[in-house]
């Protein structure tokens, strides 16, 4: 009799029952197996069953014991194949028969594997970094150089080519987005009790280095189109903090999944009162606003180049500016804060945030191909806009007129009115399926840390940035995927929402 079958993912084994073996037995073998099953076969080895710990759970309730023979447990016939079966048949029997697991037979009917889903079936991740050959010959370069110190040729080289492409003059590439929004801070030299308004629909990186800094955050609403920050809001604050005295240092903006605030309005109002906009154009390089670049019109922009960004540098980000005083003081800062003497001297904190050498070169690679990226996400984008827009109480982010985002990510709404299914359980559903989904941040007015923070919502009745957090979802929007990976996400997210009732 067969004693275990091999499972060739995880190097483990399925251990192999007969059918007077008993259900205690059978617990052991599927707590030691992986998958957690074990298989039930007659004396010639031919597969009669699997058990799992949810079959044995049902048997106990209908009335068996651990004692129990495994002829007497209740179950189901297991879904098998050849073991000749193409990788291709097996995705379609995955997703017909919506199994985590496969047993493969030989000619006679034995077990002679057992193939997971995720082996067939390879997940679908959120935004994975999207790699080509360029960024490997410019690290190359690097190594064979040896320029793999923090400075170096390729950083420099970097920094003139997004300068070039974010529009600016000024471009210095740091270790972090969130490091360059903080240099930002630091390079307007702004008092320790300013008050800095702040987007309130973000990742928590954009409010962050206001608490570094130990300023006070003022977190402006979203307005419902773009889900940016809310130019009515801002108006209706920047007019009460004006009549109390109380004007911000700053203005942060955030270009929220790669499409851009209202900036023509926003920077009019901004010059009204004489305050500096930064923008955290962390997810939008390579969008455009009014012809010209994301990160093109505050005194200060912010880029990231995470993994999971639009181009990555694996980690890192960089500060933009048109102004060269700010940018030599963003790099002073950024390098330990060194005076001008031949010895080392060091007159104010400072940071250790340059980008490295070799990091910039993964950049310069990457920055060659960052219109092919906008143009594929957009492409995703609009795939998704196709095939599910009409669907009752599915809803899109939106773009100004005036805007071109880079859709890094693609995110819908669910309106309840139409759809029963909270993003949440859909969030779970598409999970069970190897499709990775996000929620959309959660605004920084709910979170713990800023539970005392002032929050301004976009108009005296309406509050959007709560609202959209309860009814969004990202999907998978990487410029790497396949259509048919699109396809999986669009049938699979069509199917949960018509068995959960739309």
């Amino acid at each position: 009799m067969i004693d275990t079958v091999r499972n060739p993912r995880f190097g483990t084994a399925v251990g192999c029952l007969q059918p007077s073996d008993l259900v205690r037995d059978a617990l052991v073998k599927i707590e030691s197996g992986r998958p957690k099953m074990c298989l039930v076969v007659n004396a010639d080895g031919k597969l009669l069953r699997s058990v799992t710990d949810g079959d044995v759970r049902r048997g106990l309730l209908a009335g068996l014991t651990l004692e129990s023979a495994l002829s007497d447990l209740p179950g189901r016939e297991p879904v098998c194949a050849p073991s000749s079966t193409s990788p291709a048949e097996l995705k379609f029997m995955f997703d017909e028969h919506r199994v985590s697991s496969i047993i493969l037979l030989d000619e006679v009917g034995r077990p002679v594997d057992i193939c997971s889903v995720d082996q067939v079936v390879a997940p679908v991740l959120l935004s994975s970094p999207h790699i080509g050959d360029a960024e490997e010959r410019y690290v190359q370069q690097a190594f064979d150089t040896n320029w793999i110190a923090p400075a170096g040729p390729n950083l420099a080289l970097f920094e003139r080519r997004l300068a070039e492409v974010s529009g600016r003059r000024e471009a210095v590439a740091v270790s972090s987005g969130t490091a360059g929004l903080h240099l930002a801070l630091r390079a307007l030299d702004l008092p320790k009790n300013a008050r800095i308004y702040v987007s309130d629909k973000t990742f928590v990186a954009s409010v962050q280095p206001v608490l570094y800094e130990g300023m006070t955050p003022v977190l402006i609403d979203a307005e419902p189109l773009s889900w940016n920050l809310s130019a009515d809001a801002l108006e209706r604050q920047l007019i009460q903090d004006h009549a109390a005295n109380s004007l911000p240092g700053a203005i942060i903006v955030v270009h929220l999944y790669g499409q851009s605030a209202q900036m023509n309005r926003i920077m009019a109002l901004a010059g009204r009162f004489g305050i500096p906009v930064i923008e955290d154009a962390a997810e939008s390089l390579g969008a455009l606003y009014d012809n010209r670049a994301s990160g093109a019109h505050g005194l200060i922009s912010v880029f990231s180049f995470n993994g999971n960004k639009i181009i990555t540098t694996s980690g890192g980000g960089a500060v933009v500016t048109d102004d060269p005083k700010i940018a030599e003081r963003v790099r002073y800062l950024s390098t330990q804060g060194r005076d001008p003497f031949d010895h080392y001297q060091h007159s104010e904190i400072a940071y250790n945030y340059r980008m490295s050498n070799v990091l910039a070169s993964v950049g310069l690679g990457q920055l060659e191909v960052l219109h092919d990226r906008v143009a594929q996400r957009r492409a995703i984008f609009a795939r998704y806009l196709d095939a599910l827009s009409g669907i009752p109480g599915i809803g899109f982010q939106q773009d100004w007129a005036e805007a071109k985002g880079n859709r890094w990510l693609t995110v819908l709404t669910f309106d309840p009115d139409h759809i029963r299914l909270h993003p949440y359980q859909v969030m779970r559903a598409l999970s069970q399926r190897g499709i990775e989904t996000r929620p959309s941040w959660k605004p920084l007015h709910m979170q713990p840390l800023l539970h005392s923070a002032e929050f301004v919502p976009h108009s005296q009745t309406e509050a959007v940035s709560s609202n959209l957090f309860l009814r969004a979802l990202c999907l998978p929007s990487g410029s790497n995927m396949s259509q048919d990976q699109q396809d999986r996400v669009i049938g699979n997210l069509t199917e949960i929402l018509h068995r959960g009732g739309i």
